[in-house]
């Protein structure tokens, strides 16, 4: 029988470590901590991260012969500044341009259906001779949009039939193809319109809409009878587009005849006072082409008819 084993000591308990002394991680005011030293320490070595001018440090700097073919590169492409955009030369006229509501490269799209233009007419179409009156070198500058430029208004005068409303559309055609925003109306419809917005409270808007466009065009001036605040819609409209933007008025009644027009005098002057301001106004005389072509095509059929022009009996 083996002696028995002694009774081991319990193993004696690990000694508690002493506690680390609180150090303070935050560093006075003025002094970077250790972590923020090495930060910087890291940002200062890396060449990305220098400041402009700085020059590299010499572990990061490229060997002689590549700084050698970096140079050949260089002198080969030519100076940098040669790759650089110009500017446009006529970029600040593109831009003076575009704020006056005129584009640079044609009618912008719907410029044409927005006008809302009644027919087809051109100024290259209109026939001087039925109103001899006209002058074609007027036209041809009145063609060229330089009047909307100066807030210039044009007023079209003379009996029907003698070619008003085919200048009026030929002008607001060639606005609309050089960019501007142009509109057409009549005097009554502008007039039911604005009836209209002031029913339904909207007044503020639809002067807002005939104020917008750079070249409005009033058409009939004086055919039909308007009604007692059309004429205050018409000063409206007049008034806010004074010295802003032009106006292409029509009408068969002179200037004097517009108090019997409008029914008020005192409306009638004021509104011709900033009409007849800054305005080109063209008077046209003659008969009217629509009696000529009427007579045209019955002489036409009498011929046919008879062999002879003399009337039918």
């Amino acid at each position: 029988m083996s002696p028995a084993t002694p009774r081991q000591p319990p193993p004696a308990p690990p000694r508690p470590r002493p506690p680390r002394p609180a150090t303070n991680n935050t560093p006075e005011k003025g002094k970077p901590s250790d972590s923020n030293k090495n930060h910087h320490r890291h940002r200062r070595d890396d060449p990305d991260n220098r400041r402009p001018g700085q020059p590299l440090p010499a572990a990061a700097r490229p060997s002689g012969h590549v700084e050698a073919a970096r140079r050949r590169r260089g002198a080969a492409q030519g100076p940098r500044s040669s790759h650089r955009r110009r500017p446009h030369p006529h970029r600040h006229t593109r831009t003076s341009l575009r704020h006056r509501g005129v584009r640079d490269r044609g009618p912008p799209p719907g410029r044409l259906r927005f006008a809302s233009l009644p027919t087809p007419a051109t100024l290259e179409d209109f026939d001087y001779d039925t109103a001899p009156a006209v002058d074609p070198k007027l036209i041809n500058e009145l063609a060229t949009c330089r009047y909307i430029e100066s807030a210039t208004n044009v007023l079209l005068i003379g009996q029907p039939g003698l070619g008003k409303t085919h200048l009026a559309v030929g002008l607001a055609r060639k606005a609309a193809e050089a960019g501007y925003r142009t509109y057409f109306t009549t005097a009554a419809d502008l007039a039911a319109r604005c009836h209209r917005a002031a029913i339904e409270g909207r007044w503020a808007t639809t002067m807002r809409f005939f104020n917008g466009p750079s070249l409005l065009v009033i058409d009939e001036l004086g055919y039909l009878p308007l009604p007692a605040e059309a004429a205050s819609a018409l000063f409206q409209v007049v008034s806010q587009r004074y010295l802003k933007t032009s106006i292409v008025l029509t009408s068969n009644r002179g200037v004097a005849s517009w108090g019997e027009v409008l029914g008020d005098t005192t409306v009638a002057a004021a509104l011709l006072d900033r009409l007849l301001h800054r305005s080109v106004v063209l008077t046209l005389e003659g008969d009217s082409y629509r009696l000529r072509d009427h007579q045209a095509r019955t002489d036409t059929l009498r011929q046919a008819t008879t062999g002879t022009r003399q009337p039918l009996r």
